[in-house]
């Protein structure tokens, strides 16, 4: 199987170019990404922990998916077609907002990413895929940020971005 393209952009999400994955976090290139978060009637968010041999943030929690859009593919078909690679399921996803970040890592890899976050809503169990996702659960936004608190190691460099930052969109979009 052949390594995937990122979409290598602007800081005003135009494309620049493509390039190799690893190569692209290898130079800490900015590169289009994005991260669907799924909540349920109880306003509760589902969490993916990352499986443990991805080659960064290896067991890390994180939101339900995120991943990288193909060359052609719009946010929405980039975000249905990971959450269901990853997670088993289908769910109308609606943008909500996007944002820059540079996060360096122990392997030497860097993430510099322009991430479109997305929203969708779903009450059933996922059906994980586990050469993506180790483990999964429900959690309310209040107990996220008061777990983030108390042990931030155990999630995401983009994941405690989007709560520090934007969790008032999270807010504003509950059932």
């Amino acid at each position: 199987m052949t390594e995937e393209n990122v979409i290598l952009v602007n800081q005003n999400d135009e494309q620049i170019g493509l390039m190799p994955k690893l190569e692209a976090h290898e130079k800490a290139l900015l590169h289009r990404a994005f991260s669907v978060f799924i909540l349920n009637s109880k306003n509760e968010i589902m969490l993916q922990q990352r499986a443990h041999h991805k080659y960064h943030s290896p067991l890390l929690w994180t939101n339900t998916c995120c991943s990288h859009q193909r060359e052609g593919e719009t946010n929405i078909e980039a975000g249905s077609r990971r959450l269901f690679e990853e997670m088993g399921f289908k769910a109308e996803l609606k943008e909500l907002f996007h944002f820059i970040y540079k996060a360096p890592f122990d392997n030497g890899l860097t993430e510099h990413e322009l991430d479109h976050v997305m929203i969708g809503y779903y009450n059933e169990e996922p059906n994980i895929n586990p050469d993506e996702v180790e483990d999964w659960k429900w959690m309310s936004i209040e107990d996220v940020k008061a777990d983030i608190e108390k042990q931030p190691e155990i999630y995401t460099v983009w994941f405690k971005i989007i709560f520090d930052e934007f969790d008032h969109y999270l807010e504003d979009h509950k059932l």
